[in-house]
């Protein structure tokens, strides 16, 4: 890229990390040569998706472990808002049905946070430039995902509600779409995922990572 940095919003619940990252993002010749410009950093997911609005960003890195919004709600915001901005998703989890939709979703990069933070400083560059890299690591479980339908991203902003306790009116008045309109999204994505009740949505989501077990529902 000529001329000026590539700029960057880390979203990360932990000021460590944040920390650890902006330094490594900012040093010359470890990334880009003249290092990438860290213009926001966010400790939710409700900050991180302000952030992408403001500054539409090149990069957003992203933890999907976060409290306000989910890492598959901030993705789909951000394509939203800011759709040439790359999404690389730096998690410590691991769980089958989260991993899946976030590739499904279209994310640029996963990289794990039990490994070594080389390889995602080394594949950052290509990323930045139009590549796509998913860490070893989550191509093996994904191997063990039974094929399903893939949610829509409407299905998924429901998904993340619903299992956030929100109403259908809530969901409705949030993405700006009717209560009959939630009802079909609710439908079509409770068939997908095989599923007959919220109590069974709810055990399906825990279960395969879409929400935080930490979480009160």
């Amino acid at each position: 890229m000529a001329g000026d940095r590539y700029k960057a919003v880390i979203a990360d619940d932990h000021a460590i990390v944040r920390a650890g990252l902006r330094g490594a993002l900012e040093t010359p010749e470890l990334i880009e040569n003249h290092g990438l410009e860290v213009v926001a950093e966010a400790e939710n997911g409700l900050e991180a998706i302000a952030a992408v609005r403001q500054h539409r960003p090149h990069l957003l890195l992203l933890d999907v472990s976060m409290p306000a919004a989910g890492g598959v709600e901030v993705l789909v915001e951000t394509r939203r808002w800011s759709p040439d901005t790359k999404i690389v998703v730096f998690t410590g989890i691991s769980a089958v049905g989260l991993i899946s939709e976030l590739v499904e979703a279209g994310v640029d990069g996963i990289f794990s946070k039990a490994a070594s933070n080389d390889l995602m400083y080394a594949k950052l560059p290509e990323i930045l430039r139009g590549g796509r890299h998913i860490a070893q690591t989550f191509l093996d479980i994904l191997e063990l995902q039974p094929k399903r339908s893939p949610l829509t991203d409407r299905e998924r902003q429901t998904l993340n509600m619903i299992v956030a306790g929100r109403s259908n009116r809530e969901i409705a008045e949030t993405l700006g779409i009717s209560i009959k309109t939630v009802d079909k999204h609710r439908t079509s994505l409770m068939q997908k995922l095989g599923v007959r009740s919220v109590a069974q949505l709810l055990a399906l989501a825990l279960r395969e990572g879409l929400i935080d077990p930490a979480l009160e529902l």
